[in-house]
């Protein structure tokens, strides 16, 4: 703006000074300016007394602010030597008396027009994650075969669409994925303990039979403690495979006789090895778990303690809420160390399929239990209980 007025007021000063020109060239005299608010000079110390001295300092300056708000402006009139046309031109300004008012403008302006696109930011941004929103909440903690079918028409036909087009697939196939899971743990406890259940009755049968041999009681011997084992190691994998266990109901549980019945299940594998087991008094306690789970735990610490152990002692305690079952076998070997509970990590010296800690570490996870095996002259293996 100031630019602008700036401008027409050079203009008409140009014209003026081109007029004057004019008349002195055809009459050799200068004429009077036809503008009140302009006067030729012919020294600039005739300027008014508030311009004067300024002027005189800064030839090159063109506008001079004078006393009582008088503004200046100054044009050279080349043709002539020392000839200036000085114009007085406060009553043509515009813009400097109410710069106040336009600078409140311009801010009440910008204020409004700041919170105008707050505002439209805010009801847009609203508009746009409100779907967003209503999509998080829909899958929030909601199992994938609780799902809503075909939840993704409800939204627009944007990105949000096409994530929830997306969500509505993986949860489909999740859901697809679980049911096939379930079939799966049903049929395997049916096709798995069937067959397991009439080994066990055949070899009762056998046993029963006094014609048997050394060599031939041996042999079921060993069948039935393999049916043993295998058993053991299905009701554990089925469990794991049942997400219902995770959320069964705890109960008070007696730990002694938990252990007790382990150890007798597993004295098979020490048959003919000279170890002693010590079951510690602590474990003569009372803890609040799932007793299924417990039992599961207890029984693969305990059978692994002593496939590993070919002489001394396991011991099996309970302190600071934790089960350690230790033992003096060879140790864990240092290169399988930092993955002992991974599945299928076994020892040169180990006669199973390196399962045994892998499915102690998924039950500890399960139920949110910490799990910790160190290994020196021998294994100690503790579990703490949450």
């Amino acid at each position: 703006m100031y630019t602008l007025e700036d401008s027409f007021i050079e203009k008409t000063i140009v014209q003026e000074a081109e007029y004057l020109n004019q008349v002195y060239q055809s009459t050799g005299q200068w004429p009077s300016t036809r503008q009140g608010n302009m006067q030729l000079y012919f020294s600039k110390e005739s300027f008014p007394e508030d311009i004067r001295q300024t002027s005189i300092a800064e030839p090159r300056r063109k506008e001079f602010y004078g006393h009582n708000n008088r503004h200046y402006h100054l044009h050279t009139l080349t043709e002539q030597p020392n000839t200036f046309l000085v114009a007085e031109v406060s009553a043509d300004l515009l813009v400097r008396p109410i710069r106040g008012e336009i600078i409140k403008f311009l801010l009440m302006s910008t204020l409004i027009v700041t919170i105008s696109a707050c505002l439209i930011a805010w009801l847009m941004g609203r508009r746009t994650t409100r779907p967003l929103k209503q999509l998080a909440q829909l899958v929030n903690g909601v199992a994938p075969e609780n799902i809503p079918e075909k939840f993704a028409h409800h939204y627009p036909n944007n990105e949000i669409g096409i994530l929830a087009t997306t969500l509505e697939r993986t949860l489909k196939n999740m859901s697809n994925a679980l049911e096939r899971e379930k079939c799966f743990t049903r049929d395997t406890s049916h096709e798995l303990r069937t067959p397991l259940a009439i080994i066990k009755n055949a070899v009762e049968v056998y046993m029963c039979k006094a014609t048997l041999n050394n060599q031939d009681k041996q042999v079921l011997n060993r069948i039935n403690e393999a049916c043993q084992q295998m058993e053991q190691t299905v009701s554990t994998l089925l469990i794991l495979a049942r997400e219902e266990n995770t959320q069964a109901t705890q109960e008070a549980t007696k730990l002694m006789p938990m252990v007790e019945a382990s150890v007798i299940n597993n004295h098979y594998i020490l048959a003919n090895k000279p170890v002693e087991v010590e079951i510690d008094n602590s474990c003569n306690i009372t803890i609040t778990c799932q007793a299924g789970m417990l039992k599961v735990l207890i029984n693969n610490l305990i059978s692994n303690a002593f496939q590993y152990t070919e002489h001394g002692k396991v011991s099996i305690l309970f302190m600071d809420n934790q089960i350690i079952v230790k033992d003096t076998g060879p140790g864990i070997e240092a290169e399988i160390s930092n993955k002992i509970t991974e599945p299928a990590i076994k020892g040169s010296q180990s006669t199973g399929f390196g399962f045994g800690l892998s499915i102690v570490k998924r039950l500890c996870d399960h139920q949110g239990w910490q799990l910790v095996v160190t290994s020196d002259q021998g294994t100690t293996v503790s579990v703490t209980l949450s």
